[in-house]
């Protein structure tokens, strides 16, 4: 035989052996088989080592290739402002709790989220199955607010639980609706283009003592399954597939090490069949000072019921240690079953072993203009119009497109950053041009007539304004970005110049003011001087739906999610307490007629 023949010999008979190990039968590979079978299938073959991997996610900078094969790495989280976040355009970041009565709004939200996440993270890992997103902004958080004190507040839909529950509509828009025959607590996720949605924080961090992010919630059992039980127990109802472990504590208990919430409520009770995770170094805190004691934490944390830890750098540590937490019995090995089981689950469920790789051709929906008018749209419902006028019969708005000169000031008249807030490229967000979007500046500009002369001036005093013989004057004010602790205010003033704006812009021209702003901020001392005031929210990349609004080509629509109060003495206040005396109740909003029916 030729040796050009041999070689080919050769390569039939390794393609041969290649197609035959290939084709061998593994049941776990089988997506006829039921669940259960594919889960009990693959966990027979595991090692512990394996099986522990499973439990670890790491952050992306750490996650090489050597790493995630040496330590069989489960999950990957991409952190705030980590890559890929940097390489991605951020989809508008709008507090949609004003629609809560459209359902369908909040699970079409859903639809431009899973793009973002799904075609964002595929450019920097090799298998989508490593990824779990979370903090997707609009659509896992599950929080009850109970004071706009908490730096997190933004991050929960309203005070009243009732409007959180209904906001878990979100959670269809992002895994897909779940089938008629499904068993209730078990996850479900619609496709390859469907994305686990995440359940947090679990539970009342919402309700922590004076908004104190990551405090202690003092509070009944009645009182936190009542309050701030709900949106979980209907989250679990439509299939959601992973909860994430609060930071803070309640009634001095840390969450992370709540066995009895964990794994006898969320898990027994409700019968939660999705995974559990912690939250960034959770378990760490679980000692003060953190970190004192990192085995004594990663035994709390896990045999309180968390599945997965989001470790996230320390991983060697974790893996070593919770490795001899096993192998000495302190951890049994039912535990590490348990948890390893329900990860596979929720990765089976996803159809991960199907369509393992990311879709890539998902990006070309970042930042498209089906998705910008679905956020535009949000924009335009999610405004509350708290004063027009001295009266019914002296409305400012909608405001007059044809005038001779309007001064447009404020420092967040003209910042898609302020727009944006926190949580958008960066962890905290940063003020700027830091990403594509319309400002409000810009939105005003293509709203009004051509002839209509438009004076930027962020900051005038009042001599300059009563001199230029403005017709209106629209202010933009609010608060600078901000997320977490970093956001917590004992205050909630708004910082100079903004008060300073509204006081020598107010006093000299008849004025609308739009803040932008998270949560209700102390606006009491100014409100005589208004004429209009608007709450616009974190309107994100798409102020057009702000001036959309405020020149009537739309009416105000929007409804208060949260008590607006007078003072932060009053606080916590919220509606259905004895002493209720807000500045705009709860469920307040003005409404005003569109010009011309769109």
């Amino acid at each position: 035989m030729a040796p050009n023949s041999k070689l080919l010999m050769g390569i039939l008979i390794m393609c041969c052996w290649a197609a035959m190990v290939e084709t061998e039968y593994v049941k776990y590979k089988d997506s006829k088989q039921s669940l259960s079978v594919r889960i009990k299938d693959l966990m027979n073959r595991m090692t512990l080592e394996e099986k522990i991997g499973q439990m670890t996610q790491i952050e992306l900078s750490v996650a090489s290739a050597e790493v995630m094969k040496k330590y069989y790495i489960g999950s990957v989280l991409s952190g705030g402002g980590s890559a890929p976040a940097k390489k991605a355009s951020a989809e508008t970041w709008i507090n949609m709790v004003n629609d809560f009565q459209k359902g369908s709004l909040s699970t079409r939200l859903g639809i431009p989220m899973i793009y973002g996440i799904d075609a964002v993270h595929g450019h920097n890992t090799v298998y989508k199955a490593t990824i779990f997103p979370h903090n997707i902004g609009l659509g896992a958080t599950r929080q009850v607010c109970r004071d706009p004190r908490w730096g997190r507040c933004y991050e929960s839909y309203s005070e009243d639980p009732n409007i959180v529950r209904a906001m878990t509509e979100v959670i269809p828009g992002l895994q897909g609706d779940i089938p008629a025959n499904s068993v209730k607590g078990v996850p479900f996720v619609g496709g390859k283009k469907k994305v686990v949605a995440c359940a947090k924080h679990y539970v009342g961090d919402g309700g922590t003592t004076e908004g104190i992010n990551m405090n202690n919630t003092v509070i009944s059992r009645h009182g936190l399954l009542s309050i701030h039980m709900p949106p979980y127990r209907d989250s679990i109802i439509k299939g959601v597939a992973t909860v994430m472990v609060s930071y803070s504590s309640w009634n001095g208990i840390k969450m992370h090490a709540n066995r009895d919430l964990i794994t006898d409520y969320l898990k027994n009770t409700l019968r939660f069949r999705g995974f559990v995770i912690s939250d960034w170094e959770g378990i760490d805190l679980i000692t003060s000072p953190p970190f004192a004691n990192y085995t004594y934490s990663i035994l709390t944390g896990i045999t309180a019921g968390i599945d997965m830890i989001m470790v996230p750098l320390r991983y060697k540590e974790f893996i070593n240690d919770l490795t001899s937490l096993v192998k000495n019995k302190y951890i049994p090995m039912t535990r590490i079953d348990d948890a390893v089981k329900r990860i596979l689950r929720v990765k089976f469920v996803m159809g991960l072993f199907e369509n393992p790789l990311a879709d890539l051709s998902m990006a070309k929906y970042i930042g498209s203009q089906e998705h910008r008018e679905l956020a535009r749209e949000a924009v335009r419902k999610s405004l509350v119009l708290l004063k027009n006028g001295e009266s019914a019969d002296e409305p400012l708005l909608p405001l007059p497109k044809k005038a001779s000169k309007i001064l447009v000031a404020g420092s967040h008249s003209n910042d898609i950053g302020y727009q944006c807030g926190g949580w958008t490229i960066e962890w905290q967000g940063h003020s700027g041009n830091i990403t594509v979007g319309t400002t409000i500046l810009d939105a005003i500009r293509n709203t009004v007539d051509p002839k209509t002369k438009i004076v930027l001036k962020h900051n005038p005093d009042a001599e300059y304004v009563k001199s230029k013989n403005f017709s209106y004057a629209i202010v933009v004010v609010g608060e600078p970005p901000y997320t977490e602790t970093f956001g917590d205010s004992l205050n909630l003033t708004i910082p100079e110049p903004g008060p300073s704006t509204i006081t020598n812009v107010c006093g000299a021209v008849k004025c609308v003011v739009v803040l932008i702003t998270g949560r209700p901020v102390v606006i009491q001392p100014y409100v005589d001087t208004i004429d209009a005031l608007v709450a616009a929210w974190l309107p994100g990349t798409e102020g057009q739906g702000v001036a959309d609004v405020l020149f009537g080509d739309y009416g105000f629509t929007g409804k208060l999610p949260r008590t607006w109060f007078k003072t932060v003495d009053q606080l916590p206040m919220n509606v259905g307490d004895r002493h209720y005396d807000p500045l705009y109740p709860f469920g307040f909003g003005l409404t005003t007629t569109p010009n011309k029916a769109k």
